[in-house]
């Protein structure tokens, strides 16, 4: 049997390795692992290593398994991730996820579980979306500002749109006032509107 594993993880901070060493103290030793670094919103198809797997598991013959440590490594979006299975089992490829028990998402059992969990998780996340618009609704309703402080005051930028329209340039008023010339070039942008 051909085992393939996948991990992913969202940030270049994060690691793979926890989720390697999970599969492998199992007692599975995959032919081969496949590792994005990449959120789990982005669908599986637009996912660099994952496309690749796939490619690799139509050119196999036999049988073959895809092992993941955890449901929410294939994707956080219902829809995706049972179109992501059905795929799999359409290429006659069973798909473990450890945290499950080792259930195959490929059986009827697996299936009703995945699409159980599945729903759950995106519930669960739209009510996240949901609280944090509110609090940001509120925040707002309050007189709060949002976002980065500014990194200039008034005066600090009626002194750069005094020495932009003297035309010195982007990069020497940044360097003159210890700011980014992203700063500059945004007070520049609101002179021209």
């Amino acid at each position: 049997m051909h085992t393939f594993a996948y991990a992913r993880v969202s940030t270049t901070a994060q690691t793979t390795e926890n989720q390697i060493k999970e599969i492998e103290d199992r007692g599975y030793t995959p032919d081969t692992i496949y590792q994005d670094v990449i959120s789990g919103k982005v669908p599986t198809a637009k996912r660099q290593e994952f496309s690749k797997l796939i490619d690799t598991v139509q050119r196999m013959k036999g049988e073959k398994r895809l092992i993941v440590s955890k449901l929410d490594r294939l994707g956080r979006d219902a829809a995706d991730i049972l179109q992501t299975v059905r795929a799999l089992e359409d290429l006659g490829c069973k798909v473990l996820v450890l945290q499950l028990g080792e259930l195959d998402l490929t059986s009827t059992a697996g299936k009703l579980v995945l699409s159980t969990l599945s729903a759950v998780a995106e519930m669960e996340r739209d009510i996240l979306i949901e609280r944090t618009q509110a609090g940001l609704s509120r925040a707002r309703s309050q007189g709060k500002t949002l976002g980065r402080p500014n990194v200039t005051d008034e005066q600090t930028r009626q002194n750069i749109r005094h020495l932009l329209t003297d035309g010195k340039s982007v990069s020497a008023i940044a360097r003159q006032h210890g700011i980014s010339r992203q700063t500059v070039m945004r007070i520049r942008d609101d002179l021209k509107d």
